[in-house]
């Protein structure tokens, strides 16, 4: 049986972890890095030459989707490219796509590349790590197979520091909400930091520089009537750790990177150990994908997903455009 051949676009930090996902794998091969940095390129092929002697990298990534024949491409550059370079995969005839997130930065972007890739029957994955993070995952378990706080009432998700960008890491917190209600956002209600009043579209840079992208607090009604609050209104607060905080009609989880309590009637039950995961977080995302293309199956943060968080901070812009007024999510298609 052929190899599954892998490409990478963007091969600095996070695509360093792409292709980490594809290291001790049997059925792939990485043929080929892309980046716009000889640097990086150089660097790329030292730390995976030697295992996959066949590497090519380029400095376009047009070029390498129309040389290398690629199965599986993975995404790991700027917030504000990644439309263009998952339709190009689609294009080139990939089979599977691991993106970044945010997936986009607009709803009508968003849509396109869930679109495209349905249409060609190309399994898109969004790198919302903690779908992949042993200690989120357990806590899913917990709420949805094992009922562990009945039934979920709203869900808290809260970032705090410099880097509380909308975009860049909201996205995930959004995702997270979303993970946890189970359920469609009908609709929302916003409030951007000072200094953000007249921030109606994306104007950063691709998540470089935070002063380019407001923090928010917000609202979330979703159908199954569970409500997501997020309050991460200003990135001038004392810099913390991405927490959780889910309520249920009997019992509350609170979690963080490396936390997990349950409170039942009071009393809580400190430091629950999840199940040892022998893969986390974006390797685990690549294997997965590795797996799905070879055998067929749905991601856990598939793209149809990685859109409700676009459809949330599309509708918090619209909210505070309207003077902090509630939008349902489905006038931000009209």
């Amino acid at each position: 049986m052929s190899k599954l051949r892998v490409g990478v676009i963007g091969c600095r930090g996070i695509g360093v972890r792409h292709a980490a996902g594809l290291e001790d794998l049997d059925n792939v091969e990485l043929i080929a890095g892309c980046d716009l940095s000889g640097d990086e390129l150089k660097v790329f092929t030292e730390s995976h030459g030697a295992r996959w002697p066949n590497l090519q990298t380029f400095s376009d990534s047009d070029e390498m989707l129309a040389k290398c024949d690629l199965d599986i491409v993975t995404i790991a550059t700027g917030d504000n490219t990644h439309t263009k370079l998952v339709l190009a995969a689609v294009e080139a005839g990939a089979r599977g796509i691991f993106c970044e997130k945010p997936l986009a930065t607009s709803l009508e972007e968003a849509d396109r590349m869930v679109e495209a890739c349905a249409a060609s029957n190309t399994i898109l994955s969004v790198d919302h790590t903690r779908r992949w993070m042993s200690n989120w995952t357990h806590a899913w378990h917990l709420i949805h197979e094992q009922g562990a706080i009945g039934e979920v009432q709203y869900v808290i998700s809260q970032l705090t520091g410099p880097r509380a960008m909308l975009f860049r890491n909201g996205t995930h917190l959004l995702d997270i909400i979303c993970y946890y209600a189970q359920s469609e956002p009908l609709w929302v209600m916003a409030d951007l930091e000072e200094g953000f009043e007249d921030y109606t579209e994306y104007r950063g840079d691709g998540g470089k520089t935070p002063e380019k992208e407001p923090a928010a607090s917000g609202y979330i009604r979703f159908a199954n009537g569970v409500r997501g609050f997020f309050p991460c209104g200003t990135k001038k607060a004392s810099k913390a750790a991405a927490s959780v905080q889910v309520i249920g009609t009997e019992g509350v989880i609170s979690l963080g990177s490396n936390t997990l309590a349950i409170t039942r009637d009071e009393e809580t039950e400190q430091d629950i150990t999840p199940p040892l995961q022998k893969y986390e977080g974006i390797v685990a995302g690549v294997r997965e994908l590795v797996r799905l293309v070879a055998e067929g199956g749905t991601p856990v943060s598939p793209g149809t997903e990685a859109v409700k968080a676009i459809e949330i901070i599309s509708g918090f812009l619209e909210s505070q455009r309207q003077g902090n007024a509630p939008v349902q999510i489905t006038s931000l298609r009209t």
